[in-house]
């Protein structure tokens, strides 16, 4: 039987090239999200490239909209064995004194508690599957660097991914479910497209690098499929014995920082 996999936030960016990734792998993909044209056409490109996929329109942040999407996929393909967390924004970025409620709780809503919500509507069927793999897209923000101005919201949640899957490895550990955490830095997608940027120059501490802020491309941003093929390691058996743990895919950005 084919392997099911479960990735949130696939209709771009990380998402999109973790579905590609592993249904290129054999693995049958459910594409979550909420916007209808991208996720269309990751499943065109998964389709033309002799992959399985479905798409399943969903807000991370309800929770009875993601136990359906989740049901709905293993109905489909009788089982889940993997899930990729990855659906997210940047929200906004403004002084604490600046930044409202409203933003902060959608910032919170969405990647923390949707987070929340994809592992606790998945861990059921990983159960009944006798165990799995599941990647939670985190960031370098909050958990290696701190000077990204005004992310307060956005670095919290965060660094509370990373808390979650430490937290979560233990727990669940007895079912055979390994949990670990993705933590890219700047990589070309386009959740600039999520980010309100509000009096930079209140909250941004200025340093230059004069030839770019990640050493390994020698200052150019990774791509979206650097963190894909570290997302299909985690999933893969060959990471049987890796739970709990953060990996940063960032080219050393996190080190100058």
């Amino acid at each position: 039987m084919q392997k099911v996999a479960l990735v949130t936030g696939a209709g771009s960016g990380i998402g999109r090239a973790s579905a590609q990734s592993l249904a290129s792998e054999g693995y049958c993909v459910g594409l979550l999200g909420h916007s209808q044209n991208d996720l269309d056409a990751t499943m065109h490109e998964i389709t033309e490239n002799g992959g399985n996929s479905c798409v399943l329109n969903a807000d991370i942040a309800d929770q009875k909209q993601m136990e359906e999407a989740a049901s709905e996929l293993v109905q489909r393909y009788g089982g889940l064995d993997v899930v990729v967390a990855n659906a997210g924004i940047n929200g906004a970025w403004a002084p604490i004194d600046d930044l409202t409620l409203e933003e902060w709780n959608k910032t919170i809503s969405t990647n923390l508690t949707g987070t929340f919500l994809t592992i606790r509507a998945a861990v059921p069927f990983l159960k009944r599957s006798g165990g799995g793999s599941i990647i939670v897209v985190s960031s370098i923000n909050g958990t290696r660097t701190f000077t990204t101005p005004g992310a307060t919201a956005y670095t919290a949640t965060k660094a509370a991914q990373v808390a979650m899957v430490q937290q979560l490895a233990l727990e669940l550990a007895r079912h055979h479910i390994r949990i670990n955490a993705v933590c890219p830095g700047e990589i070309e997608t386009n959740i600039d497209a999520n980010t309100a940027l509000r009096q930079e120059e209140q909250t941004a501490i200025p340093v230059i690098w004069p030839e770019g802020q990640v050493p390994i491309t020698g200052g150019r941003p990774g791509k979206s499929s650097d963190v894909a093929a570290v997302i299909a390691f985690l999933a893969s058996d060959k990471a049987r014995h890796i739970t709990g743990s953060p990996i940063w895919v960032d080219g050393g950005q996190g080190l100058l920082r």
